[in-house]
């Protein structure tokens, strides 16, 4: 399609903040690209000036820039058509759903599948090859199930969730509208409970249920575990990658985003919007407050207020992080000055 036919539909998204190139620069569009890796009839975008540099090495017909006169002129000295908003990573991804559809089977049952009669089934559901659905499972409307998926006694499913393939869904789960279980994940697992004895351990049984609110996302081979009372819940639009970690009890609020390896204790609990960076472990019973950042690698042991960013293990605010980390390099250099200092007391 032409990149003039693209601005209008991205409609509202593109606001009256947004510039655009001359209206003869009008490339045919065939598809989108990382910046780096476009061609010709390709559409790409540009965050901000660290990208700058990017503009004249693109192979790309078109660019979403941000509102930045240097880089538009760049562009258009390039003979590169623009669009320059405010946001250009949203517009981008807006952009990719004109040219991507993501596979999504028409509603049926596979011949394969298992499904316990007593199982209640909303309209247009998918469910595919080898699926096992137990007794008294609830599934909603538009519900995709991908092949081999495992659902538990008594789990319920909300409208339009996706589960992929391979996924397993534990008794006494929630599932809401509009969230995506992906491949190797499992939801509603017993969470890690056990009594120490004279013996060894005790089992403590798991009776409790996992909540996911509308809009989760939960990544491959990730894990929200289910604890001996009470609830594990996830709140409404959080998003997990890969290999995360939810043990029992854990309350995390809306709007969370949680990176790879990331690992939350028991009753942890989360504010609104927290993002937690790659492999960020969190100890038993902490608090984090909304707004909270924690950058890759960071271990918590207690609570972290709201709006605050730390850092290191064991965390501590960001800016002193920055500035121990400066000092860090230049240890070699202070214990040598230590030692000249050391010598010339000692004579």
């Amino acid at each position: 399609m032409k990149f003039r036919e693209i601005i209008e539909k991205l409609g509202s998204l593109v606001s009256e903040n947004s510039l655009t190139t001359d209206k003869d620069n009008n490339p045919e569009i065939l598809g989108v690209a990382a910046v780096g890796e476009a061609q010709g009839k390709q559409l790409s975008y540009i965050e901000g000036a660290k990208f700058a540099t990017m503009v004249p090495k693109t192979a790309a017909s078109a660019l979403i820039l941000p509102r930045d006169e240097k880089l538009q002129q760049e562009a258009g000295k390039n003979g590169i058509a623009w669009l320059s908003t405010p946001e250009p990573r949203l517009t981008f991804a807006h952009a990719i759903r004109l040219f991507y559809n993501p596979f999504k089977p028409s509603p049926g049952i596979h011949e394969t599948a298992v499904i316990d009669p007593s199982v209640t089934l909303g309209k247009d559901v998918y469910i595919g090859p080898h699926v096992i659905v137990q007794e008294g499972v609830k599934i909603g409307d538009n519900v995709c199930i991908q092949g081999n998926v495992v659902i538990y006694p008594q789990v319920s499913l909300g409208d339009r969730t996706l589960l992929h393939a391979n996924c397993t869904i534990h008794e006494r789960v929630q599932i809401g509208n509009d969230c995506v279980i992906h491949s190797g994940a499992v939801i509603g697992a017993e969470g890690f409970g056990f009594v120490p004895v004279p013996e060894g351990w005790f089992k403590m049984e798991q009776s409790g249920y996992v909540i996911l609110e509308d809009g989760v996302e939960i990544g491959c081979n990730s894990a929200v575990d289910r604890p001996a009372v009470g609830t594990t819940r996830i709140g409404r639009n959080t998003k997990m990658d890969n290999l995360v970690h939810i043990a029992h009890n854990c309350q995390i609020g809306e709007n969370c985003v949680m990176a790879s390896q990331v690992g939350l204790a028991g009753g942890v609990t989360l504010g609104k919007r927290v993002i937690l960076a790659g492999q960020v472990g969190i100890a038993n019973q902490a608090k984090i407050g909304d707004g909270a950042i924690a950058t890759a690698q960071t271990g918590i042991p207690s609570d972290v207020a709201a709006g605050e960013i730390v850092s290191s293990s064991p965390a501590v605010p960001n800016k002193l992080y920055l500035k121990a980390s400066a000092i860090y390099k230049k240890l070699p250099e202070m214990y040598q000055t230590l030692k000249r200092l050391q010598k010339k007391l000692e004579e």
